[in-house]
Parts: structure tokens; C-alpha cells; sequence
């Protein structure tokens, strides 16, 4: 097969090829972190994982409604295994909030003469303890909200990347993948059929 023609299969079954390759990486990290997890090979896999992530994450986004919506969750959820799974650790709340800190202090600068109304003399925050005060406040308030999002992100994606789920998360994409390809319809189309018959 030409390039071409290559690109244009994929074109045609993008969902089912997305589901294939990330189950085959969530396989692949399942067995490079079993083992060993200190190994190069298991950190090239999530950083594989957490690229193709990223794609998968965007491409379910990008084609909802034209995706079955049983796809389009598959996608998604494999996605959001493969990225989060480096960031488990990661304290992103405490970096953010760190960084609105450091700006909130930089921008007050700018409020030395500044008329609030026309009427509130906001020079004060603008200098000494006032200044580190409020940015102090504006830096907590952001770590509170982003801490609290983060720990239901993380919760999520330590489910997801308990590594026998993973494991299982891997094997029904590629099962699901095959179905697609094959004409069968999806793994759910199977399960409700069957449950109908029983």
C-alpha cells in the first residue's frame, strides 16, 4: 500500500485504529510496569501512552456526535487512562497556584494611583504587605479550587490506572477495535443483545 492509501484507511477507520493502538500501549505499559517500573522501556511507554493520549483525548472531542457515542466514550476514557497515568503524582494545584502568586504580586505593581470608581485609592495594594497579602489570598483561592478538581481527576485516574483495569481497559479497545473493523458493531451491541436473549 502506497502512503496514500495508508492515510486514507486510516481516514476510514479512525475510531477502531485510535482504539487498537491505545489498548495495545495500555497492554504494553501494563506489561513493562509489571516487569519492572523503574525500567526505561516502562517510562518510553507512558510517554508513547501519554502522546497518544493526547490525540485520542482530542479526537473524541473534536468528532463527537459524528462517533458512536459508545466510541467516543471508549476513545475518551482510554485517553484520559494513557495521559493521566505520568501525572499521578504530579501536584499541578500547588504549581498553578504558585504561579497566580507570582503574577498577582507582578500585575499589583500596577495599581500604585489607580482610582477605584473614581473614588477608592487602590494604591495601597500596590506596595509592602498588602501586595504579598493579596496575592497570598489570590494564590490560596486557586489552590483551593484546583486542589479539589485535581484530587477527583486523580481519583479517576488511579481507578483507571490500577494496573489489572488498565490491563482490561487495554483488551477491550482491541476487542472493540476488532468488532468495528469486522462489520460486528461494538462489544455494548453484543452485551445488549445477549442480556435480551438470556
Amino acid at each position: 500500500m502506497e502512503s496514500t492509501e495508508i492515510a486514507s484507511w486510516i481516514e476510514g477507520h479512525l475510531p477502531e485504529t485510535m482504539l487498537f493502538i491505545g489498548g495495545i500501549l495500555a497492554i504494553l505499559i501494563v506489561i513493562c510496569y509489571i516487569k519492572d517500573k523503574d525500567s526505561l522501556t516502562y517510562k518510553f511507554m507512558m510517554f508513547l501512552g501519554l502522546i497518544f493520549g493526547v490525540i485520542m483525548l482530542y479526537e473524541s472531542m473534536t468528532m463527537y456526535g459524528e462517533w458512536r457515542m459508545v466510541t467516543s466514550v471508549f476513545v475518551a476514557v482510554a485517553g484520559f487512562a494513557l495521559v493521566i497515568r505520568p501525572f499521578r503524582e504530579v501536584h499541578f494545584a500547588v504549581i498553578f497556584a504558585l504561579m497566580v502568586m507570582v503574577l498577582v504580586y507582578i500585575s499589583f505593581a500596577g495599581f500604585e494611583g489607580y482610582m477605584l470608581f473614581d473614588s477608592v485609592d487602590m494604591t495601597f495594594l500596590s506596595e509592602g504587605w498588602p501586595r504579598i497579602i493579596a496575592a497570598f489570598l489570590c494564590g490560596a483561592v486557586v489552590y483551593m479550587v484546583l486542589n479539589f478538581a485535581e484530587s477527583i481527576v486523580k481519583l479517576f485516574g488511579k481507578i483507571l490506572n490500577w494496573w489489572p483495569l488498565l490491563l482490561v481497559l487495554g483488551i477491550v479497545c482491541v476487542v472493540e477495535a476488532g468488532f468495528m473493523y469486522m462489520g460486528y458493531g461494538s462489544i455494548m451491541d453484543y452485551i445488549d443483545t445477549s442480556a435480551i436473549t438470556v
